[in-house]
């Protein structure tokens, strides 16, 4: 389906265009006021895509322009059924950011409202590219407002963060400059759809592969490629740790679906299990170090690390269940950590704290920040209601027809998240009260409630009537996993070449370094 009005390409520029505007406003005041109208704006623009036609399975309001004819790179852009979902809950989360960093940024006002509207357009960028190289351009500028937001707005290590954060990154993003090169010289285009469309050997899938999904697996991030999460979430301010878990994540499981499944499919069945093998890792590795967090923007930055582990799982499982798990859950996950890392803000700006001990028994005092921290909590633990248990039970499910083996190992994380979470819940709400300050605290202001109650709606709606949701993301997924049914068989000859290429090159790399020591 083709636009004549390009929505997408508005979408994308409309905040790049503003973010210039406010280089020109003066005042702090303004500055936010025109950012939060910015926001909103940016939503209306987004209302065209609500002709999206839910069950077809092609991209829709595409837009193709000639842009370096004599590398065929395009300006193509376009959306299904999985970038769609993705665009709203980048659009939809904007205008909450700006509103929750409203007292909480009080330096650089003006620089941080721009940080976050070249955020955005990168964002959508990311989901809506169909060109490779135009999706690394955009991939690419992501880092910059990211890095800065950590290094400048940040708190006491926001160097080491930040630092660490741009590092990994890069290094994943210079892997997938080389895979993006690989199928150019392939498949001589830079096109998504026709590199797709296209059948290549084996061991280029294999190669392709593993460059893409390292690649992929720093950004979601799994186990052991985790550890610049926790720092960056920390260090990072309110509206910089919900952007980073909320969209930046997704990059990382969107990519694994858009590229990994779609292009390399024979390498994605073998390689499979590894990549099961790692979610499970991190699914059970994360629950438990967020058990042990008195932080609690790091408990909830831990509790990433296994939340993307179940949908990086769903998507490796390989079927209809378990894909559709892992895309709704990518949603869920942006709704709930966002929402509670929003909550961790506002009571940060009262007790001017984030360890545990110094936030305890304020059930009394704060009812209604309360009420919102244990909607959003049992959201979190996939409590049955909520839209996070939607998209686990789907992953379990498609766990378990995959094999009841991998079922069962993924059982654990469930629980430990029940664990973690009541726990933070229990001590918030109704521990020993350790504050003599808290009575002075105010409960939820104005400000506060326009942007959790909406997320609240969300975890609702979504947990208790998820059909449109999956009707809108089925086509698409099922024509991903179509790719994957068309070319499940991988030879027998073809395995064996490729594990005794690996072998021969271990033993080669093994003779290397031995002559290099007898040296």
């Amino acid at each position: 389906m083709n636009s004549s009005w390009p929505v997408l390409s508005t979408l994308i520029f409309f905040p790049l265009v503003a973010s210039v505007l406010l280089v020109f406003v003066r005042k702090d005041l303004a500055v936010r006021q025109v950012s939060l109208a910015v926001a909103f704006i940016e939503i209306l623009l987004a209302l065209p895509l609500l002709k999206f036609k839910l069950g077809h399975a092609d991209f829709q309001f595409v837009e193709l322009h000639q842009w370096i004819p004599h590398w065929n790179i395009n300006y193509h852009l376009g959306v299904d059924g999985i970038s769609f979902l993705m665009i709203l809950l980048t659009v939809f989360l904007l205008p909450f950011c700006v509103l929750c960093s409203w007292s909480y940024i009080g330096q650089r006002i003006k620089e941080f409202h721009i940080c976050m509207m070249l955020m955005t357009s990168a964002c959508i960028g990311v989901f809506v590219a169909l060109d490779f190289v135009l999706f690394y351009i955009f991939w690419e500028i992501m880092l910059i407002p990211m890095f800065l937001l950590i290094a400048v707005w940040g708190g006491p290590e926001r160097k080491y963060a930040s630092l660490k954060f741009f590092i990994y990154t890069l290094a994943g993003s210079t892997l997938l400059l080389v895979a993006i090169v690989a199928f150019y010289v392939a498949g001589g285009t830079f096109s998504i759809p026709e590199l797709i469309a296209q059948d290549f050997s084996f061991k280029f899938q294999a190669w392709t592969f593993l460059a893409m999904a390292l690649a992929f697996a720093i950004k979601v991030p799994m186990f052991p490629f985790h550890t610049w999460l926790p720092a960056a979430h920390v260090q990072a301010p309110t509206a910089g740790s919900v952007l980073l878990a909320s969209v930046l994540l997704k990059m990382g499981t969107y990519g694994f679906i858009r590229f990994c499944l779609s292009m390399t499919p024979e390498a994605s069945v073998y390689f499979a299990p590894l990549m099961i093998g790692i979610s499970i890792a991190s699914i059970i590795y994360g629950g438990l170090v967020a058990l042990g967090q008195n932080d609690m923007k790091k408990l909830i930055a831990y509790s990433s690390v296994a939340h993307m582990g179940f949908v990086t799982l769903g998507i490796f499982v390989l079927n209809v269940r378990g894909l559709e798990g892992a895309v709704i859950q990518m949603i869920n996950h942006g709704i709930t950590t966002g929402a509670l890392f929003m909550l961790v803000g506002a009571i940060y700006e009262r007790s001017h704290s984030r360890e545990i001990k110094d936030n305890m028994g304020i059930a009394k005092f704060l009812p209604a920040y309360i009420f919102f921290f244990g909607l959003f909590s049992l959201s979190s633990l996939a409590f049955p209601g909520t839209n996070s248990f939607v998209g686990e039970a789907l992953v379990l499910i498609g766990a378990f027809e995959h094999s009841l083996i991998i079922g069962l190992l993924a059982v654990p994380g469930a629980l430990l998240a029940a664990a973690y979470m009541l726990r933070l819940l229990q001590k918030l709400a109704y521990g020993e009260p350790v504050v003599e300050k808290a009575k002075e605290w105010k409960d939820l202001n104005f400000r506060e409630w326009a942007y959790l109650l909406p997320l609240g709606v969300l975890v609702l709606y979504i947990g208790l009537a998820p059909t449109l949701a999956l009707k809108t993301m089925t086509a698409s997924i099922e024509k991903v996993l179509g790719y994957i049914e068309n070319n499940e068989v991988v030879t027998d000859n073809e395995r064996q070449d490729l594990s005794s290429f690996l072998e021969q090159r271990q033993l080669s790399l093994k003779d290397q370094n031995e002559e290099s020591e007898a040296d």
